[in-house]
């Protein structure tokens, strides 16, 4: 059917993201809008759903919207004390007025920015790095998990050489789960460049699970894992072995063998990723490129604020580039080295 189509004079096969394209050219949706339409596409969870529709909606585009709109006010009113420089009075009330408008803005937009990334943990999953020593369990706790063959299993220690992802949909929020090289001392190049990107994952992940053989004597981390504080989950794996008061108090107890305490462990993550990423009364920043645009706009306001008002022409400008920066996000102001990186991640036509 498709070749009978294409035999069609002036029919082709549409370009990745030609209609949304489309729509954004034409006026019907911004930048922020179709980019949510991809996102839409990739979702994988309820969660990451519901996060993308909102932003189809306009929630996040209205927010900025509505910031855009006061920082051109503000630019007009510096622009004002420009051309009324002649006489003070009337420069002065609008510089000031320029300035109270930009004090208003700037902890509103610095408080969106300082939310923990938790559109983009949403956005791209719960990030879980699987830790321990080696042959504690860390592959059969990932199989369990992922109820599947995802790792290769063996008594023999160091098996795992590197990382493997197992993507997970746990009551409704996206959690990635990686499994990792046992942390000790290496014992050849090959494994101690798997002890780095263990010690490498682990610094990006959002948690680490330190995994412990309740029938060994106890490792204890790595500095590095220990740093982090609050975001090292103890866990205690073989308890089929020993009898129940073995367990240490206050871990979780599991058994990846038997399934023992899976059901809890996976309970404990989906509560973990829930408490990071929120409950969205405010809509989320969901992209890499969004979060630059909104630091370059602080930075901008910052500057403005923080400088002396005798070069008014330098503060007008400060204030165009924190508005230029803000439109940058919904494709209000030069986006067209932006459209073909955007829209290439659109399947076929959609």
């Amino acid at each position: 059917m498709l070749s009978a189509i294409d035999c069609l004079p002036g029919c082709r096969l549409a370009e990745p993201g030609e209609f949304t394209r489309r729509a954004f050219e034409n006026g019907k949706i911004d930048l922020a809008q179709a980019e949510a339409r991809a996102d839409l596409v990739d979702a994988e969870t309820e969660a990451q759903r519901r996060q993308a529709l909102r932003q189809i909606s306009g929630a996040l585009s209205s927010l900025y919207g509505e910031w855009r709109s006061k920082l051109i006010e503000a630019t007009s009113l510096a622009e004002a004390a420009i051309d009324f420089n002649d006489e003070a009075d009337v420069a002065n009330v609008a510089f000031e007025r320029a300035r109270d408008l930009a004090a208003e803005l700037r902890p509103a937009i610095a408080t969106h920015l300082n939310d923990g990334n938790r559109g983009e943990i949403l956005r791209d999953g719960f990030r879980v790095v699987l830790a321990g020593a080696p042959n504690v369990g860390k592959s059969s706790l990932l199989n369990s998990l992922a109820r599947r063959d995802a790792a290769i299993v063996s008594e023999e220690a160091g098996t795992t050489r590197d990382v493997i992802e197992v993507r997970l949909d746990l009551e409704g929020l996206p959690v990635v789960i990686s499994d990792t090289a046992g942390v000790r001392e290496a014992q050849g190049p090959v494994e101690r460049e798997g002890v780095r990107r263990t010690l490498a994952r682990a610094r990006d992940a959002e948690l680490i699970i330190w995994l412990s053989d309740v029938t060994a004597p106890k490792a204890d981390p790595p500095q590095e894992i220990v740093e982090r504080g609050e975001d090292v989950l103890h866990v205690e794996n073989k308890i089929d072995l020993v009898a129940a008061n073995t367990v240490s108090n206050g871990r979780l107890a599991i058994s990846a063998k038997t399934g023992a305490g899976i059901d809890e462990l996976s309970k404990r993550l989906a509560q973990l990723a829930s408490l990071r990423i929120g409950d969205f009364e405010s809509p989320p920043i969901t992209q890499a490129r969004y979060r630059e645009h909104l630091s370059t706009c602080l930075e901008a306001l910052d500057t403005f604020l923080a400088s002396a008002p005798n070069d008014i022409e330098l503060r007008a400008e400060d204030l165009r580039r924190a508005t230029h920066a803000l439109g940058r996000i919904t494709g209000r102001v030069d986006v067209e080295d932006l459209l073909d990186q955007v829209f290439s991640r659109f399947c076929i036509g959609k």
